[in-house]
């Protein structure tokens, strides 16, 4: 289906804001790096573009300090506040700091505590509220409108997808030459949006396929509906992404920008979470996983051959003593 004008209007408006996003004052560039073995099992090649690599351990980083960098002087004196499942909120606790910004934030009792005390470390007050992300929102929210700190959604807002979105300006200087598609994590999709809008303008040709957890696939249901749903439960074992409704800002982008969202199971995370090892020797917590575990139901889906495929490598923080079941449910052949 064609871009209607004013939507070719919104991506240029996002590539200008992404082009202009401040990040590497804190962020880094992170290599798109070949995964061989995976390449040689699925007759593609395979890059991974290595966002555990931040100095979070996530990409949450671009987009957390693209927020606050461009705060008033009268909203950094208030402070911020959040939501998080947790590395949007290390992020936030990185970026604060580095500003001189008082932070709270909002995490599920759920979290795993490596992210707690990465928020903690950083310097941020970790508040743990509810089982899962919605409620963790919902008294953000509150506290915000109590104390007026200025709320820092983890995706709902432009200037962090803009900052995220510099993950695919990245790709495309690394990678000019042929490339099929860009498979993306999804929870509430900031990244996938500014990824999206960056890709589409530019390189149009480019598939971006959206992967989730099947225990929280907002955007898919979002997209099967034509709105934007609320689920009525999410599963916390990808707790990165346990979002039960995908932000508006990132649908608005999501609905002509995305060309498919695929789902895969825990043991499917758990196989990518192996397979990104064998490659890097780096532990991927089950979120930052999702990318690779999608390409791997694709090509077994499709059957492509022979094509350049890049998995968006999105976060390593993971409980250690999580390791034991990963390792357990990775032998399972779920493909």
């Amino acid at each position: 289906m064609p871009v209607t004008p004013a939507e070719q209007a919104l991506l240029e408006h996002y590539v200008k804001k992404i082009l202009a996003a401040p990040v590497y004052e804190l962020a880094v560039h992170t290599p798109l790096q070949p995964a061989p073995a995976l390449s040689e099992a699925l007759g593609n090649r395979i890059l991974l573009k290595r966002e555990d690599l931040q100095p979070t351990f996530s990409f949450k980083i671009r987009g957390a300090y693209n927020k606050l960098v461009q705060l008033t002087p009268e909203q950094r004196a208030m402070g911020v506040i959040t939501a998080s499942a947790g590395n949007h909120a290390q992020g936030v606790a990185l970026a604060a700091r580095e500003l001189g910004i008082s932070a709270s934030i909002v995490m599920p009792s759920t979290t795993p505590q490596l992210k707690v005390l990465g928020v903690r470390n950083r310097g941020a007050e970790a508040l743990l509220h509810g089982e899962s992300f919605p409620f963790a929102l919902a008294y953000a929210l509150e506290l915000a409108r109590q104390t007026g700190r200025e709320f820092v959604s983890p995706f709902d807002d432009p200037e962090v997808i803009a900052g995220q979105g510099t993950v695919a300006m990245e790709i495309l200087r690394q990678h000019p030459g042929r490339l099929e598609a860009i498979f993306v994590p999804v929870g509430g999709g900031g990244l996938i949006a500014g990824i999206a809008a960056y890709v589409k303008y530019l390189r149009p040709e480019i598939r971006v396929i959206g992967v989730e957890s099947q225990h929280s696939a907002c955007l898919q249901a979002a997209l099967a509906a034509g709105e934007r749903v609320s689920l009525p439960a999410v599963g916390t074992f990808a707790d990165g992404v346990a979002v039960a409704q995908i932000g508006a800002h990132g649908f608005e982008i999501c609905r002509f920008c995305v060309d498919e969202v695929l789902t895969v199971s825990d043991d499917q995370l758990c196989a990518a979470i192996k397979d990104i090892y064998d490659d890097t020797r780096s532990i991927t917590e089950p979120s930052g996983a999702l990318a690779v575990a999608g390409i791997k139901h694709y090509v077994a889906k499709t059957g492509a051959r022979d094509q350049v495929l890049v998995a968006i490598d999105s976060g390593a923080n993971i409980n250690f003593d999580s390791l034991r079941h990963v390792a357990e449910r990775a032998v399972v052949d779920v493909f």
